[in-house]
């Protein structure tokens, strides 16, 4: 058991916090949890069912006197974002995420915490095994695949689950009650590539862009926080008046995340050398400054890079990849005229890759507004027909419409009003939750959202806040007593 953990309340949470964060679950490789779950239930005397795709329902009865309560769904997903800092060593398939406690936080050792939604997980678990609580007949939902495509929650069939009311445990934010959610859907872009042999009299050289914070291109979207992809573009746009010819361009790893570090590799020509580094240095200052406030760490830089044969992407597609990065709209579209400080629209470029024979773009839009995501979906498309890629998107997931009459946020929020003396804020958030997608595969379901206080999710700078762990247990058990 980890030391983070030690003293930490409530024991039970803490304590299937620590196991999970052994178990590697990247998005699409959740076999292992999966299994962890399953056995957990069984010895727990539990009855538990998954389906194909890995999705796990277990059932546990009501405690005495509480049989004829409605049952009520707890769910959280789990898989995790598999994100390290570029200098951190760590294999997500096979090392254990190492905890590390600073006073009232906890984070992980340069990567992810899977805090988002490992904190569900526990916490269903945690309430499986607890033979002393109040509460009525229970199902737990636990989906996969949540991080990368909600493809767990898409594939739930008819009769998978037998409850009305779902809470998903999925927010994060101590205090705040979510009834809504933004609906998204990604659009991707391939160029193919002819490369030339890098030209004569050139130097290699690195082209990088870290220091950044990133987040979860949802909840993080209107920080304007600095996108490591289109600082990096920026960056080799002021090359080109040197002759710099581009041989790779990467950066970002996941679509819902805001990109944290890029790289390129160029060859520069010697006789430019000085005046390319000189313009490097100019731009860091200038995006430094930019950024100084929301992203104070920010560093572009040049350096030699050992390459002994080099090709270069042809300078026509050069060109047009360049523009098109540059003309790719990044961050809060609209803000919501209904819901003060909501982001309704959003687009977030997230990834490129360069490949063998293509260069690749992933990026993602939301929003609450089904006809904004087409409208932003077609902008960003046009975009990148314009530029000479060819589109593609992924399926897509829908939003979740708020029901302010709903009868579980009836209970919840004055549940946290008696428990905590003041009342809880309801919100939708921009963001994607699981809710819209099992409401409209299990069909008339009354629905929330809450949970404890993260920060960085998506990032290896993901916290959770540990004393707000357990003002979220106490109120969810309150909330399992109050149901009638």
């Amino acid at each position: 058991m980890s030391t983070a953990i030690e003293g930490l309340k409530p024991e039970l949470v803490w304590k299937y916090f620590a196991a999970i964060a052994a178990i590697p679950r990247p998005s699409k490789h959740e076999e292992a949890m999966t299994k962890y779950v399953v056995e957990t239930a069984k010895k727990l005397g539990l009855q538990a069912k998954t389906d194909k795709f890995g999705n796990v329902v277990v059932k546990k009865p009501a405690s005495p006197g509480r049989e004829n309560v409605r049952m009520i769904c707890l769910q959280g997903h789990l898989d995790m974002v598999a994100e390290a800092n570029k200098d951190k060593v760590h294999d997500f398939f096979k090392d254990p995420i190492e905890l590390v406690r600073k006073g009232n936080v906890l984070m992980a050792n340069g990567t992810t915490l899977g805090a988002d939604n490992g904190i569900a997980v526990a916490t269903n678990l945690a309430i499986m095994e607890d033979k002393s609580l109040e509460h009525g007949p229970l199902e737990f939902l636990f989906t996969v695949d949540e991080e990368t495509g909600l493809t767990g929650a898409s594939n739930l069939q008819p009769g998978f689950l037998e409850s009305k009311t779902l809470m998903n445990l999925d927010s994060e934010e101590e205090g705040s009650i979510y009834v809504g959610c933004s609906g998204g859907k990604d659009s991707s872009a391939t160029w193919k590539v002819d490369f030339d042999k890098a030209p004569a009299q050139t130097i290699a050289a690195h082209v990088r862009v870290g220091g950044l914070k990133g987040g979860h291109s949802g909840l993080e979207i209107d920080k304007g926080r600095g996108n490591a992809v289109k600082i990096l573009n920026r960056a080799l746009i002021a090359l080109e008046p040197f002759g710099v010819r581009i041989s790779s361009i990467d950066g970002g790893n996941k679509h819902n995340a805001i990109p944290r570090e890029a790289e390129a590799l160029v060859f520069v020509p010697k006789k430019s050398w000085k005046p390319a580094m000189e313009a490097v240095m100019r731009f860091n200052t200038a995006a430094k400054n930019e950024l100084s406030t929301v992203d104070p760490d920010l560093n572009v830089s040049m350096e030699e890079a050992k390459v002994k044969k080099g090709k270069v992407i042809k300078k026509s597609l050069q060109k047009k990849i360049l523009m098109t990065v540059s003309a790719l709209p990044h961050g809060v579209v609209k803000m919501s005229a209904d819901i003060p400080g909501l982001v309704e629209t959003s687009t977030n470029v997230a990834v490129i890759k360069t490949e063998k024979k293509a260069v690749k773009m992933v990026t993602s839009q939301r929003s609450s507004v089904a006809s904004e995501i087409e409208e932003i979906v077609h902008t960003v498309s046009s975009i990148f027909e314009l530029g000479g890629a060819k589109v593609s998107h992924g399926d897509g997931y829908p939003g979740w419409k708020p029901n302010l009459d709903s009868e579980i946020l009836k209970i919840a929020r004055s549940t946290y009003k008696s428990l905590y003396g003041k009342d809880a804020e309801v919100k939708a958030i921009h963001a994607g939750l699981e809710c819209g997608i099992i409401g409209e595969k299990m069909g008339e379901m009354d629905m929330i959202s809450f949970g404890p206080t993260l920060e960085g999710v998506h990032s290896p700078d993901e916290k959770i806040y540990i004393d707000t762990v357990e003002k979220f247990w106490n109120f969810l058990l309150a909330i399992l007593k109050n149901v009638n």
